[in-house]
């Protein structure tokens, strides 16, 4: 009879064993979170790098099929590359969709570089909750015009992907 009485008084824990296991899951969430939030940033970072490394390819792309076309000058809506609209400037990269082909780029060129050359799955550029922002600067390399500007929005650091239309180059820097 005592042992009957025995086992129904164990059906629950014991407030120390609740304690107990409260206090390891929060030693786990103290050593877990700060681990969580750097994969968040290492995300952005490798967002930032692969758009990066997308653009690159597309310009380089864009030049590629000039250069196979059997371009030698500016060329308005490169045939074999993407929807057939980008234009290239004398040196071959990519300068608009409009029938533009100065190296001279200005906030709506960039957008349209970067709609043409990497198309439907692009990261937004223009709307209230785009990924990027887009603004134009003095070209750094010295040569007339602006280079474009696109600046990562989603982790509010303020890392860039620049493009020089004069060279082609792609640029990130990551904050």
């Amino acid at each position: 009879m005592k042992e009957r009485n025995r086992t129904q008084k164990q059906q629950g824990f014991t407030l120390i064993e609740l304690v107990v296991v409260i206090a390891i899951l929060a030693i786990l969430a103290a050593f877990a979170l700060p681990r969580f939030a750097q994969l968040s940033e290492q995300a952005h970072q490798s967002t930032i790098r692969a758009t990066a490394g997308a653009l690159a390819a597309g310009v380089a792309l864009t030049k590629t099929q000039w250069v196979s076309n059997g371009f030698t000058a500016a060329t308005t809506d490169v045939e074999g590359f993407g929807n057939d609209d980008v234009d290239v400037s004398d040196d071959g990269w990519p300068t608009a969709t409009n029938d533009i082909t100065s190296a001279d780029m200005t906030v709506a060129r960039c957008q349209q570089v970067w709609a043409g050359v990497l198309q439907s799955n692009a990261p937004t550029i223009v709307g209230a909750n785009a990924d990027y922002t887009v603004t134009v600067q003095p070209d750094a390399d010295g040569d007339p015009g602006a280079d474009c500007v696109f600046t990562y929005e989603l982790d509010g650091q303020g890392s860039t992907i620049e493009y020089d239309a004069d060279t082609g180059e792609i640029t990130s820097t990551i904050i």
